[in-house]
């Protein structure tokens, strides 16, 4: 009997959908020609031993759009580590459970044991087009030009000097607990070249870019504990440790998060508020690699907090 599909979310600045079977056993992605890119992609690194989904089923769309395609995959479980971390919070917000942060570690492990088995040497073109489609850069510096200044740019620069010697493998370029199931991980639409450990090391960091709204977030010892393990599985492959880039890694994440913000309609204040506050999460990243050459998202107010100041007082408003 062929599956009935029930439509689930529309995909992520892109055309398309994806869809579940009716026992939840199945997923469909349905979209461009584009999709048909990402089926080949994630096919290609099962074979090297990622932890993904595997493709069950590809091809063109039926229907009245010639360019239509989809391809089919089985689940990888009932709930993502976001789910499990947001679950077991009861939306409080409080720190996530220890067992989440050791599945994350260890899909984590895994992913990163895959990347560097088949990592390459980097090269400056293939780090700035990194930059270009991690950070969405032409996007965020369209929408936020007085940000593109001569100083944000020597930053990064600094960064890319800095990852000058670390290898390149494919990467997700979205990597998180809501991509991150214990038997591995899905989504692979914005893949691509990044450093060795750009997935995998700021997974618990980036929870702070949400503001809070998750509900959870991680301790310090949790993310230590987390670290320790992408570390071991990185000295075992790599013979180092990509993890002391992780002030670079974040850098372009404060990119990423900035990255179709503005809204269209700029007397959505809720929407302008959002907006405001990746913006300051934006400059005070940027303020902190300069001095330090970290990044601390434990220092990045929460967006409650951020909204509870008076408007002179934020930084990175329009």
């Amino acid at each position: 009997m062929e599956d009935e599909w029930t439509f689930v979310k529309k995909r992520t600045a892109a055309e398309g959908a994806v869809w579940v079977n009716q026992d939840r056993s199945r997923f469909k992605r349905t979209g461009d020609r584009q999709l048909e890119s990402e089926a080949v992609f994630q096919e290609r690194i099962a074979a090297l031993g990622y932890p993904v989904p595997i493709v069950l089923e590809s091809g063109s769309s039926t229907g009245s759009d010639p360019e239509g395609f989809f391809f089919v995959e089985p689940s990888l479980g009932p709930a993502s580590l976001h789910d499990a971390a947001w679950n077991a919070v009861g939306g409080a917000c409080g720190p996530m459970p220890d067992a989440v942060v050791d599945a994350a570690a260890a899909v984590g492990a895994r992913l990163l044991s895959a990347q560097a088995r088949h990592a390459e040497p980097a090269t400056r073109d293939a780090l700035n087009a990194w930059v270009q489609q991690a950070g969405w850069t032409v996007n965020v510096f369209a929408e936020n030009p007085d940000l593109d200044t001569p100083r944000t740019r020597a930053v990064l620069e600094t960064a890319l000097d800095r990852l000058a010697h670390t290898p390149l493998c494919w990467s997700h370029y979205d990597y998180g607990l809501p991509n991150a199931f214990p038997a591995g991980v899905i989504d692979w639409q914005h893949h691509g070249l990044a450093p060795v450990g750009y997935d995998t090391y700021p997974a618990l960091e980036i929870i702070a870019f949400k503001g809070g709204t998750k509900g959870y977030y991680a301790t310090p010892a949790q993310r230590a504990r987390y670290t320790a393990v992408l570390d071991e599985t990185a000295l075992n492959v790599l013979g180092s440790k990509p993890g002391r880039h992780l002030g670079e890694f974040l850098l372009i994440k404060c990119l990423f998060f900035l990255a179709l913000m503005k809204p269209a309609d700029l007397t959505n204040t809720d929407k302008v508020l959002k907006w405001n506050y990746r913006r300051t999460l934006f400059t005070m990243g940027v303020e902190q690699y300069e001095r330090t050459g970290r990044i601390d998202t434990a220092a990045f107010p929460s967006l409650d907090d951020f909204a509870a100041q008076p408007e002179h007082c934020r930084t990175g408003g329009a």
